[in-house]
């Protein structure tokens, strides 16, 4: 029945855009269900275009994005009154009827279903939205992923990793995809193969908890990395974060020795105070936390650090966040993503006494944007004269062209021709706003994986 269905739809429905709430992990699940779409025949439009299939792929780690899937929904539905709504993800496993019950939304999937909208679509506008989500525990596959052929041209998020078995008090995640498992080897490196022969350089490595990549077979992230290390074609591979207390020794060498895993490291801390970790339920303390930014800068001091803040937590007096200020001011971390703290339902953090102000938390968040970007400069102006390897990213655009360098910061020089998905080497000579102007550098070598393979051979 739903192949005759299927038949009939297809004759007069064709267009399908997508739209991805949060993470660079939510990123590669859309990707991988816009690919489902692409290979029935429909056409992948962007967002916010007339087209006649949405799906809204959600998260749930902020109030904010709860509140973002509704107005998406909307703006989704000015565009295209007519279209048949899909929403799935994170906000979608954990508050199934909310979003039922938004006017326009007709299928809700789970985390578990998010891959399966062909077996339970009916492209058919209701009166109200069908409902399939799975408990998540019955969840025991990591589902592979990956952003190929998905509006990123130079590099492509692979999923390797899926679920936490962390349970920090503000976190949500656990719930919406249930215990940490990883995929397989194998798998990872058919995808990792696959994402080269499509011409894409860079390959970011994501997960709900990537550090925790185990697989069958007991490998870890180090085995992943030997793996896509031979794998020609990729010439970067980028770590999307990894917990402090999974950073081992032996993880920071293998990482700093590659020739192709980026000098980058995302490492969230959430707090400088070791009263608000502790309630986090977060494992490590802020003197350990500072010891592994000491081992990378030992190892790498080019290397580029970023952190994850979260300010207005249950309980976080002013002496407390400015431990925190301080922490960071004296970290030489390069720049700091900052959430105000949002009650999550189902959450030990709810339920903890000491709430503080909207008004404070959004102060709080304004200091350390501020502190951000002060640190995104210095980081910046020490790149002034120096030759950096940068991945072009953007088309030609008046004579510029963009891209990001292995350190994750974003550089601009002027070219009369496209450098799109090319490595070159950059000359810094000036910055601006947070970006670092440069020209290339043709006596400088194109990629430092060309210049260690050459070594090699001598």
């Amino acid at each position: 029945m739903f192949e005759g269905l299927g038949q009939l739809f297809f004759i007069s429905m064709s267009r399908v855009a997508l739209h991805t709430l949060g993470c660079k992990l939510n990123f590669a699940e859309t990707a991988t269900i816009a690919r489902q779409f692409a290979e029935r025949g429909f056409e992948v439009a962007d967002f916010g275009t007339s087209v006649d299939v949405v799906v809204l792929n959600t998260c749930t780690v902020t109030e904010k994005a709860d509140r973002e899937c509704r107005q998406f929904v909307r703006r989704a539905l000015r565009h295209s009154p007519g279209a048949y709504v899909i929403v799935t993800g994170c906000y979608a496993q954990l508050q199934p009827e909310q979003i039922a019950a938004i006017t326009g939304v007709d299928l809700v999937l789970g985390s578990k279903e998010k891959f399966s909208v062909f077996e339970h679509a009916t492209f058919v506008k209701g009166q109200r939205a069908t409902v399939y989500v799975s408990p998540v525990q019955a969840s025991v596959d990591t589902a592979m992923a990956d952003s190929s052929g998905y509006n990123e041209r130079t590099r492509a998020f692979l999923k390797i990793q899926d679920g936490c078995d962390y349970q920090c008090s503000f976190c949500t995640i656990p719930l919406a995809r249930g215990s940490s498992r990883s995929a397989q080897i194998p798998e990872i490196v058919e995808r990792a193969n696959r994402i080269a022969e499509e011409g894409y350089r860079e390959v970011v490595l994501t997960g709900v908890n990537v550090g925790d990549y185990e697989s069958s077979r007991s490998e870890n992230l180090i085995d992943v990395l030997n793996a896509l290390e031979s794998i020609s074609g990729i010439e970067r591979i980028r770590i999307s974060s990894i917990e402090p207390n999974l950073l081992t020794d032996g993880l920071l060498r293998r990482w700093i020795e590659s020739p192709k895993v980026c000098n980058h490291f995302h490492i969230p801390l959430q707090s400088g105070s070791d009263s608000v970790l502790k309630a986090m339920r977060r494992r490590y303390n802020r003197e350990y936390y500072a010891g592994r930014i000491g081992a990378i800068k030992a190892a790498a001091p080019d290397a580029g650090i970023g952190a994850d803040v979260i300010v207005g937590f249950p309980g976080e007096t002013d002496q407390m966040f400015e431990e925190t200020y301080q922490f960071l001011t004296e970290q030489p971390l390069s720049y700091l993503h900052v959430f105000a703290y949002s009650e999550r339902s189902n959450t030990r953090a709810v339920e903890l006494e000491g709430k503080v102000e909207v008004r404070v938390r959004n102060e709080r968040s304004e200091r350390l944007r501020i502190l951000s970007e002060k640190k995104r400069r210095a980081f910046c102006e020490g790149l002034r004269g120096t030759k950096v390897s940068v991945l072009f990213e953007t088309p030609l655009q008046q004579g510029i062209q963009s891209g990001l360098t292995e350190e994750y910061v974003r550089v601009q020089v002027p070219s009369d021709h496209s450098l799109e998905n090319e490595i070159h080497g950059v000359l810094v000579n000036d910055i601006q706003e947070g970006i670092c102007i440069g020209q290339l550098n043709v006596k400088t070598e194109a990629m430092r994986i060309s210049t260690h393979m050459e070594s090699m051979v001598a």
